[in-house]
Formats: C-alpha cells, sequence, structure tokens
C-alpha cells in the first residue's frame, strides 16, 4: 500500500465522524462514540467527534454527553447538505491537523461514500461494513469483524502501518450509551475553507424516507418465507406489542416488500428486547441480524431449521396457526381489546 500521509508514531485518539441529518445525529455516531468510550477507557485515549453542518453546533454537547472528550465542529452554510465534494475535503483537512490514530463512521450510505473518499486521500486503508470492534492487547492495533457475505466466515483485518486505521460500524451493532448530561468536554470550532465552486453537485431536494428506523426497535417481528407474503399477522401482532415489522431476504427477492426493513448480513443489524422470528428458516445471512436480541420466539415449520440454534423458545408448527391464538392472548392481556 502507498505510503499514508502521516504515520503512526504521530497518531493519537479514536476520532469518529459524527454524522448528522436535519439537525439530528444519526443514532450509529451515538453507538460509535459509546464503543470508543468502551475501548479507551483505562488506556487514556482520547475520544473526538468531527461534526459538519449548518447551525449544528449545539449537537456537540450530544456527543460528549455520549462520552465524546472532544467534539470539532466545522458549520458553514455550505455544508447544509452532505456532498461528496465539499465533507471530503472538509473533514481530510481536519483528520490532517488533528492526525487521528483511528477514525470510525456509520456504514450509512453518506458514510461509505464518505469514508472510501477520505481513505483514498489519507492513502490509508478502510475495513468496510464491520461487524465488532476491539483493539489488540499488545499493539493497540484496531481489529475490525467483518462477515464473510458467502456465510460461515468471520475475517478479523487490521492496519498496522498507514493511518488512520479507518472502520466502517454497521448500525445497530452496538448500543446508544446512556447520555449523562453533566459530562464535560471540549468544543472547538474549525475555520471552514470552501467556496461554492469546490461544490460539483447541487442538491436541489433532499427528501428523508418514512419508514421506521428497526435498529431502535425494542419489539421486532420478522417474516420470511413461510409468510407466503401475507404480513397481516405479522403487522398485527407487532402493533399489539408495540413494536415493528421486518423481514428476511426471501419476501423482497419475491417483491413481496422493500428493502427497507430487511435484516440480515445485506440488511439491518438488530438488537431488539424481544423478537419473534415468524416462517425463517434461519440461515447465517439472517441470523447476524438478531442474534443480539435478549429474547427470540422462533416459529418454523421445520424442526431442523437452522434459526431454532439461536432462538431461546422454539415453536415447531406454521406461523398461521400460531399466530391467531398468540395474538388473542395479547388482547385479552391488554383488556380484550389490544389497548395498551
Amino acid at each position: 500500500m502507498t505510503k499514508s500521509l502521516y504515520g503512526a508514531k504521530e497518531a493519537s485518539g479514536i476520532w469518529i465522524y459524527l454524522e448528522q441529518s436535519q439537525g439530528q445525529l444519526e443514532g450509529v455516531s451515538l453507538e460509535l462514540v459509546g464503543k470508543a468510550r468502551e475501548l479507551a477507557d483505562g488506556r487514556g485515549i482520547p475520544i473526538v467527534g468531527v461534526l459538519l453542518g449548518d447551525q449544528v453546533g449545539d449537537l456537540a454537547q450530544e456527543a460528549i454527553a455520549a462520552g465524546a472528550d472532544e467534539v470539532r465542529v466545522a458549520d458553514d452554510p455550505l455544508l447544509r447538505q452532505y456532498t461528496t465534494d465539499g465533507y471530503a475535503r472538509v473533514v481530510t483537512e481536519i483528520i490532517l491537523e488533528g492526525k487521528p490514530d483511528i477514525l470510525l463512521l456509520g456504514a450509512t450510505p453518506d458514510g461509505r461514500d464518505l469514508a472510501g473518499r477520505i481513505a483514498v486521500r489519507l492513502r490509508t486503508g478502510l475495513t468496510a461494513d464491520c461487524t465488532d470492534l476491539k483493539l489488540e492487547e499488545k499493539s493497540g492495533l484496531l481489529i475490525g469483524e467483518v462477515w464473510g457475505f458467502g456465510g460461515g466466515v468471520i475475517a478479523y483485518i487490521k492496519c498496522p502501518d498507514n493511518r488512520p486505521q479507518m472502520a466502517t460500524v454497521r448500525a445497530g451493532v452496538f448500543a446508544v450509551p446512556k447520555p449523562d448530561a453533566a459530562r464535560k468536554g471540549k468544543v472547538v470550532n474549525v475555520p471552514v475553507k470552501l467556496s461554492e465552486k469546490d461544490i460539483k453537485v447541487q442538491v436541489l431536494e433532499h427528501v428523508v424516507g418514512g419508514g421506521v428506523d428497526i435498529t431502535r426497535a425494542e419489539v421486532l417481528v420478522a417474516a420470511g418465507r413461510g409468510c407466503q407474503g401475507d404480513f397481516t399477522l405479522v403487522n398485527e401482532l407487532a402493533s399489539l406489542l408495540d413494536g415493528e415489522v421486518g423481514w428476511s431476504r426471501v419476501p423482497v427477492d419475491e417483491g413481496w416488500v422493500s428493502r427497507d426493513g430487511m435484516i440480515g448480513q445485506t440488511g439491518y443489524t438488530t438488537r431488539p428486547k424481544l423478537a419473534i422470528v415468524c416462517g425463517i428458516s434461519g440461515a447465517f445471512q439472517f441470523t447476524v441480524g438478531v442474534e443480539k436480541a435478549e429474547t427470540i420466539v422462533a416459529i418454523n415449520i421445520d424442526a431442523e431449521a437452522p434459526i431454532f440454534e439461536a432462538a431461546d423458545y422454539c415453536i415447531v408448527d406454521d406461523m398461521f396457526n400460531v399466530l391467531p391464538p398468540l395474538i388473542e392472548a395479547v388482547k385479552k392481556a391488554r383488556g380484550g381489546n389490544g389497548g395498551r
């Protein structure tokens, strides 16, 4: 690999790109702050957030409350909307000035786009779509865990020479830390050296999807091939339990639903308190998306379905036989009419 623009001897700290949209921090950014705090504790490693946008300075305290020691804020009208040219230039300048040892970004559409651009500009490596992070005991190097797309293979990747050590991490992999409003930190305003001619793409309209973020759901009802395209019972049960609905890849491939709620290796990673998995065989590619649930209830007609290996409660039956009485039981427990 080409030599990076600065080396390990100059580098220090774990830095997190604090992605924001419409004036709100993305949940994955707070997850990364919490994980960085966990990695840094006892090692004397500073945690620094990098925040870009227009009039977003108030978000810095939110990152500090989650565990950041310092937040560097680049606030400018030209950064109101994410653009590859503008954000890549500003973040690269901030990184070269501060020289972090580790740089973490969320594996969101914008985070992935930005990470690739920055890695090339800084001449360093990038471990993409990590499902876990740790520091090597002796060297302190960042180790990124990545699941192989074929299933059954885990790669542990490190970048021993080039800096910063970069990784993108999937949303929902880590828990959002409980904020400490009394926590103190430093906020540094960074001058923005950017003009309109530096931004080659103009954002004409910003459309925010109306879907629910299932990575934050405390109760999740997921359906797969066994639902045969009928999500009526799944939707009703999720509504009664104040939960959300997700699905495996099969319903997406069959055209029954969109990718918005797809769980698994090529979808979302979730960590609900309760996951009810209906008619999903539980191949590795799906299971990695729910394995961090506190309790998994699996319903499948096949007694040998792999999902039962991950489940806490196993029901061998057709979901259409199980869900109606379960729904009635929930309604009865809630006063007979499903009231919450």
